[in-house]
């Protein structure tokens, strides 16, 4: 089933390109049968960081997940495909970093995560949250609009590397 996610690249893997690069990144997706369907860089200010994150609130990371999401540029992207939610968390990896160099090393996670808080990229768990998380960073899209989307998997759209987006 087509859906789509929410993918975020977080501070460290945008502002440090020296470590791993968004581009490289972002050619990963690509080689995955991901279409961008929207992007955006930003910074998000510490208030906004801790609405996003609110579900997590009572836990004993947030203060220190929502400095660590407001301290520098995230880059931002709605991806589409075929079981999205599940192929982007699977090249995420697991959150838990330490956990994840042993046992799947070969994720983003896994190569590029340097604690559970600093773990390079954030991955939408379900529709319903896909959705939310969608519509927090990207409140101007209409989800309604899914088939024009699917159909970019089918018909050959055109991948721009400076918007960071598929066009028909």
């Amino acid at each position: 089933m087509f859906q789509l996610t929410l993918c975020i690249l977080k501070p460290d893997i945008v502002r440090s390109p020296h470590l791993f690069n968004v581009r490289e990144i972002i050619t990963l997706i690509l080689k995955r049968q991901f279409i961008f369907v929207k992007s955006k860089r930003l910074q998000l200010r510490r208030e906004r960081a801790g609405e996003f994150y609110r579900e997590h609130q009572e836990k004993f990371f947030y203060s220190r997940l929502v400095h660590y999401m407001s301290c520098g540029p995230i880059s931002c992207h709605i991806l589409g495909r075929e079981n999205a939610i599940k192929e982007w968390r699977s090249m995420l990896g697991p959150t838990k970093v330490y956990k994840t160099i042993f046992e799947a090393e070969n994720t983003i996670r896994g190569q590029h995560g340097v604690t559970d808080t600093r773990n390079c990229g954030h991955g939408s768990d379900s529709v319903e949250t896909a959705q939310r998380e969608i519509n927090f960073f990207f409140p101007e899209f209409d989800i309604q609009s899914l088939s024009k989307y699917e159909n970019m998997l089918t018909n050959k759209s055109i991948f721009n590397k400076d918007t960071l987006e598929h066009q028909l």
